[in-house]
């Protein structure tokens, strides 16, 4: 019976979207555009597990947050949007610092591959939309602490 209501749990825990065994840390991020520096609080995803994981399963998310995928040096990446519930801008950022793409508005719940285009040290996944009403483009600045 205990074996029961420990996989009960489990269950519920995944589908209520928790990440118990997958827990991120977070840091500040800045990314400076030609307009203005816009800061973010963002979860840091820097293992298998958690690039895996990612935002999966989030029903929304407040406008100033979203996630950093840090990698140990450059590398193409590729994302998706499999159990993702809201719209992403993702920002592929290289190893200088410098964005290199913005994938905007991705589509939730899609399988379709989201590539890099180039090879980058970190992806940032932002609320749908911003990056655009922000004015943040390639070749704009990101700073980041390290995660805590």
């Amino acid at each position: 019976m205990r074996l029961v209501l420990a996989a009960v749990f489990v269950l519920l825990g995944a589908a209520s979207g928790r990440a118990a065994d997958t827990p991120f840390g977070e840091t500040e991020l800045w990314i400076e555009s030609a307009e203005a520096r816009h800061h973010f609080f963002v979860e840091v995803a820097l293992t298998d597990r958690q690039w895996s994981r990612g935002l999966m399963f989030r029903k929304d998310m407040a406008p100033d947050r979203g996630m950093l995928f840090r990698y140990d040096g450059e590398r193409p990446v590729a994302m998706w949007m499999k159990n993702t519930f809201i719209p992403l801008d993702m920002v592929f950022v290289g190893a200088d610092g410098r964005i290199k793409r913005i994938a905007e508005n991705t589509t939730p719940l899609s399988l379709e591959t989201i590539y890099s285009g180039a090879p980058v040290q970190a992806v940032i996944e932002l609320n749908g939309g911003i990056t655009r009403r922000l004015g943040i483009a390639p070749g704009d600045r990101v700073i980041y602490k390290p995660a805590q």
